[in-house]
Formats: C-alpha cells, structure tokens, sequence
C-alpha cells in the first residue's frame, strides 16, 4: 500500500491563484457598483444640487449602514492589495498595452482616492462634518488642487473600471451583442458625471453671489482637522511605501532571476530563449519579446494562448484543474498545453497554435484541428433559384440572393447556429458547437422557425418583385462529426464532416418529396428531448448509407413551438 503524496506546491499555488482571482473579480464587481452609482449621483448635478441630494440620501442608507460600510471598505482595501500581489507576481512587465494601462491606473488610484475617502467619510468619523453635496462641493471649490485632483481621479477609476470590466465580458457572447448599447453608456456616465460636479459648483457660486442662503460648511475643531490630516499623511505613506517595497523587490528578483535554475523554450521558427524556472511559458515569452495570443490576459478564462508541445512534453508537469478544464472545453490532444499556465522546469520545443495577435471576436475563426463531437446540421436550400435567373437581369438575382443569405444569417444568429457554408443558393449551418447536442438540437429547430419568418418577410417586402413566393427547404439532423476549420489558410471556416453531415444533406431532398418545409431526424428529435409524434412520420433508405432513417415531415415550423415549449 502506498502512502498519500502531499499536494504539489504548484497545485497549491494554482490553487490560490484561483482563490486570489475569485477575491479580485468579487471586489472589483462591488466597487464597480458602488462608483457606477457614485458617478450617476454626481450626474444629477446637471439639474440641480438638491437632486444630487434627494438621490444621496437614498445611497447613504445603503453604503453607510454598517453592512454596506463593511462590504465597501473590505472591497476597497482588499482590491487595493491585490493590485499590489499582482504587481509583484508578475515576472515581466513586459505585456499588452490594456494589461499595462489597467495595472498602472489600478496602482495610481490609491494616491488619489486616499484624500478623498479622509475629506467625506473619515472627515464625517473623525471630525463630526456633515457628509453633503453642499459641504464637499464647496470644500473642493476652494481647493485648486482639489479642482483638477476630482475630475482626474473620476478619469482614472472610471478608465480603471472599464478596461477591468470589458476584458472580464468580453469572451461572453451576450456582451459582445450587447457592446454597442453599452459603449456610449460607458462613455457618458464619467462625462455627465464632470459635468454634474461642474454644475453643481456653479450653483452654489451664483446663490453665494445672488446673497441667497446656501448651506455653510461647517468650521470644525481645529485640533481634530490636524489629526484628520496626520492621519491621512500617515495612509498615503503607508500605500505609498508599500508600492515602493514591491517595485524594489521586483527590481531585486531581477538581479538574480536566475537562482533556481533556467529553462529554454525553442520556438517554432527556430528561436531559442531561456527563462528562469517559475516563469509561465506566456511570461517567458513576453519577456523575450515573442508576441503571443493571450486573449484574457493569462488567467485560462480562454485558450487563445495554447501550443503544442514538439518536444520535452514527458517531463512536464501535468495540466491543473483551470488548465485541463479549460482545454477540456475544446478537446485538445494531450499535447497541447495553456503557455499563461505552463510553468515548465526543463528545456521544451513548442509551436503555438493561434495567430499572436488573435481578439475575442476571431477566436471562433481561429484554426481549430477536427474533433468528433456531438451537432446537429442544418441544411437550407432556395426552392426554384433557376427560374429567377431566367425572369430577371443578373443584378436583380444577386440582389435577391443576398437578401435572402443575410435574412438567414441573422436567424442563425439569434439562434446561436454557425453560418458555416453556402453553394449557390443554399448553405449548411452547424448548432452544438459550444453547447451540448440537446440544446444544439433545439436552437436549430429555433433557427428553422426563425428562417420561415424572415423568409415570409422577404416575400412581403419583395412581392412586387418575385411575382411568386420564395420557397425553401430545411433539414435538421444530429449525430457525431468531425468538426474543426478547413479551407484556405487565409480564410479557413469551420465546416463538418461524416455520415451525419451526408445523411442532413439527403434529407433536405426529402421536403420536395413531402411537399414540407422542414424535416427533422428522428435522431435529432430525440437528442433535444422533443416530441414530435404529433406530425407524419416517415422511414426511408438514404443514398450512400446502408441503414434507414427514420424523420417527420413538417409543414409549417412555427408549429415546432408548442413542442419546444414543453
């Protein structure tokens, strides 16, 4: 009998990392609340100061209860040392710019905010004063220093939170269609939020000039205003030698990096390069000067970073939980490794597999090697596409095929279907290929109801046009395939192979037979967990395929709801 090995301190240490990147994300999305309402407060400023006041009063009950003041404080000191730990675990500083930008803000924000938390909060804690728009504007009025510290720090948290925010989102789906309705939200909230403060101090400028009454600010003990200014001398020195203790420490890493011994990364166009042991193969990289893919940034919240190991892959340590889940997802050989997890120890030979400059919206181009998998395949061919060449000038046509290939790839888009390929007039689509084959399997169904639709809304927008309806077929079918990019280097798509694919290609001819509009597989049927007994179920022989398939024919897809609702 074997005894227990202890956990690897590589385990353990990814382990905490995961910990650590959990607390950042949490505390970070607490202060993104906070600031999100703190800026729309000051935005009401355009209006007038007692609206600024009226929504105060309402998030002072919340931020300044004792569970939001214990939740704001712990978000805000832990985030705060956690860009510190960032700081110092990074090997280089070598990275792309918007880690760089987000980092340095993240850094800076502490020198300012640290006045500003002393003259509200702390100032209301230590010195009795009254925690008002009326006071704070018109203390930071009198302060030049004030007046260009305020904006810069609205600037830098702000830039800080966006950048944090967008490269957390940006691998989700829903975000990037949703970009477009948020970017000018993101653009404006600081805007309005300047000019809110701007507003507001105008205000009480011109009330103070009028001779109307505006509220004082209160003279405080002087005893307790000196106190309150030692103490936040003594916080901006603290924060401020803490960051010069990790900016040194990271100076004297450099000088001796290479105490536990070095490993060396051949590159696929021959480069040779040596890093210290510990550094991640992405650190090694970008320290020297090797451009590589790393959409999220080195957190194995995507694999744009993966290569394949050519040489020395036996002496590697195994892949972690983040790592082999994440390579997990796309089905990676036991070759291909995540370079922002890897942290090799002896010499290794690699070639990395995604352009070094790929972005979050071309990872679904990125050459992917074929992998079986579990799909359902759409097929969906134009009924009687000659006849319109005959009736019509050749620029009427494309004019009318285009129509009808862009009302198609907005229903796949909706659906979550992927425009894979198209012939003349018609075109294949795959669902499944980041869902599991039940939920690919009903979004297709989804997708043919969606395909009708915009198809009945070409024939009415184009009925004087067509002289008759447009007509298509659609054959739904699922099963094992071989999914992955192929074409051109320059311009690969991803496409499907294998007896599914032929079998959904046959089936799309069984419509014309039936005079319907969709057929559906059996197989696929059953895979998304619907019933569809309600409609003519037919057997029939396929041509390249031994066995029989069993489908329903189906006239009109919108009647595929009442089953999918079930």
């Amino acid at each position: 009998m074997h005894a227990a090995h202890p956990l690897p301190a590589s385990n353990a240490a990814r382990d905490r990392g995961k910990t650590l990147g959990t607390l950042r994300i949490g505390t970070g999305l607490v202060l993104a609340v906070y600031v999100t309402a703190h800026l729309c407060n000051h935005a009401l400023g355009v209006f007038s100061i007692d609206a600024q006041e009226a929504l105060l009063d309402v998030l002072v009950r919340v931020w300044q209860s004792v569970p939001g003041t214990v939740v704001l404080y712990t978000a805000l000191i832990l985030h705060a040392l956690l860009g510190l730990y960032a700081l110092w675990r990074r090997q280089t500083l070598r990275m792309p710019l918007w880690e760089l930008l987000q980092l340095t803000l993240g850094l800076a924000v502490p020198l300012l905010l640290i006045s500003h938390v002393f003259g509200t909060r702390v100032s209301a804690w230590m010195v009795g004063t009254h925690t008002t728009y009326h006071a704070v504007i018109a203390g930071i009025w009198a302060k030049p220093s004030a007046m260009i510290r305020q904006p810069l720090l609205v600037v830098i948290v702000w830039t800080h939170l966006v950048i944090g925010l967008h490269y957390w989102l940006r691998l989700r789906e829903g975000y990037r269609r949703s970009l477009r309705f948020i970017y000018p939200i993101a653009v404006m909230v600081p805007v309005l939020a300047l000019l809110g403060f701007w507003g507001a101090g105008i205000e009480l400028r011109k009330a103070s000039a009028s001779g109307g009454a505006p509220q004082t600010v209160e003279t405080p003990d002087p005893q307790a205003v000196a106190l309150l200014d030692a103490r936040e001398q003594q916080t901006l020195a603290v924060y401020t030698a803490l960051l010069g203790i990790v900016l040194l420490a990271r100076g004297l890493r450099r000088i001796v990096p290479t105490a536990g011994g070095v490993y060396r990364v051949r590159y696929a166009d021959g480069r040779t390069i040596t890093a210290p042991i510990g550094y991640t193969l992405l650190e090694a990289l970008r320290d020297a000067g090797i451009p590589h893919a790393s959409v999220c940034g080195g957190r194995a919240r995507c694999t744009t970073c993966r290569v394949r190991v050519d040489r020395g892959l036996a002496g590697l340590p195994p892949p972690e939980s983040i790592e082999r889940s994440a390579l997990q997802r796309i089905r990676a050989d036991s070759d291909v490794r995540l370079a922002c997890q890897l942290r090799p120890t002896l010499d290794i030979q690699i070639t990395p597999l995604l352009p070094p400059h790929v972005g979050a919206a071309e990872i679904g181009n990125a050459p992917i090697p074929g992998r079986e998998r579990m799909v359902a395949v759409m097929f969906v061919d134009l009924r009687g596409s000659s006849r319109l060449g005959e009736q019509r000038m050749p620029y009427d046509v494309f004019f009318i095929l285009n129509r009808f290939f862009a009302e198609l790839a907005e229903a796949l888009r909706e659906t979550g279907g992927y425009y894979s390929t198209f012939s003349g007039d018609g075109l294949m689509a795959l669902y499944g290929t980041a869902t599991d084959v039940r939920r690919g399997c009903r979004d297709a169904m989804r997708g043919a109801i969606a395909i009708s639709e915009r198809l009945a809304s070409i024939n009415t927008a184009l009925a004087a046009d067509l002289g008759e309806p447009l007509q298509a077929g659609i054959s739904i079918h699922a099963g094992e395939a071989i999914i992955g990019t192929m074409g051109p280097p320059a311009t690969p798509l991803l496409s499907a192979l294998g007896d599914t694919v032929n079998v959904a290609a046959r089936l799309e001819a069984a419509t014309k037979q039936h005079r319907c509009v969709l057929v559906i597989s059996a197989a696929c049927a059953d895979a998304a967990g619907v019933d569809l007994s309600a409609f003519p179920q037919h057997t029939s022989s396929v041509r390249g395929r031994s066995e029989p398939v069993t489908y329903y024919a189906i006239g009109k897809p919108r009647a595929l709801e009442a089953a999918l609702s079930k």
